[in-house]
């Protein structure tokens, strides 16, 4: 994959890209990671058939720290991935997020209306902070998703939820990007998201005009299948959830094969 850079209102994005120049997908990780996240898609089948862009967030990866910390937010990251599109004249194009990048997703997606279908993972549509103790599981680890000062042992620890129990992948990838991201990312989206700075999500993804796929790892550490399950979300791809067996909060990294292929089912669908 090609590492690049562009302006977006003023900041300076970096993103990789793919070989493939079938349907556009752009790619949005997760908290405190990168687009190296997607190294493998990208550099695969998948990503040799379709343009594949993936995005390292303000602060994250290559990209050059937010300008204006406001940015650290989820109406700003959302705005910088809607630009991202623009600005490269992505039309008709999934957009995948993980995690934080579902989020981001969900919230930039009535700005993206040439999307042609949404992908997200790792994410529970909440539709604020009342819903966050039952969409996400009781987990300690995750605190440190939202603190500025990450020791490498807590980054190991942080890093290790992202996999199902007992995994044995490598989690270096994981690791340097966490001690890599700028902390202001992390205590400035924790200080946003106290301020009600997000979007009613569950209301965007019950609303959306285009498909939504919702996938989960059957062993997920930090989001709660069951409050998923009970949303109603009219576009849902298939009328539900698609579970992905043994694979934790990053199926992309656990089981890149079974990945792929619901991503490919999924934009077949699409026509």
């Amino acid at each position: 994959m090609d590492s690049k850079t562009v302006d977006v209102g003023g900041q300076r994005i970096s993103y990789a890209e793919s070989a493939g120049d079938g349907r556009p997908v752009v790619f949005v990780h997760g908290n405190s990671a990168s687009s190296g996240t997607w190294q493998g898609v990208l550099e695969g089948s998948f990503g040799r058939r379709f343009r594949c862009l993936a995005i390292d967030l303000p602060g994250h990866g290559d990209s050059a720290p937010a300008a204006d910390q406001a940015i650290y937010s989820l109406p700003g990251y959302a705005r910088v991935v809607a630009e991202f599109a623009a600005t490269l004249r992505v039309t008709d194009a999934v957009f995948v997020g993980w995690s934080l990048g579902g989020h981001i997703v969900l919230e930039a997606a009535p700005d993206l209306l040439p999307a042609a279908g949404f992908v997200i993972f790792g994410t529970p549509p909440v539709s604020g902070p009342a819903d966050m103790a039952n969409a996400f599981l009781p987990n300690p680890v995750m605190n440190v998703g939202f603190t500025a000062e990450v020791s490498p042992e807590d980054a190991r620890a942080y890093a290790a939820s992202f996999t199902a129990p007992g995994s044995t992948i490598s989690l270096e990838s994981s690791v340097a990007d966490i001690l890599r991201t700028d902390g202001a990312a992390r205590a400035c989206l924790m200080a946003s998201l106290g301020a009600g700075q997000a979007a009613d999500e569950a209301a965007i993804a019950g609303s959306l005009a285009q498909p939504l796929a919702i996938l989960h790892g059957d062993q997920e550490q930090l989001v709660s299948l069951p409050f998923i399950q009970q949303l109603t979300i009219p576009s849902l791809w298939r009328g539900s959830v698609q579970v992905i067996p043994g694979t934790g909060h990053a199926p992309h990294l656990e089981d890149q094969a079974a990945f792929e292929a619901l991503l490919t089912e999924f934009i077949a669908d699409l026509g």
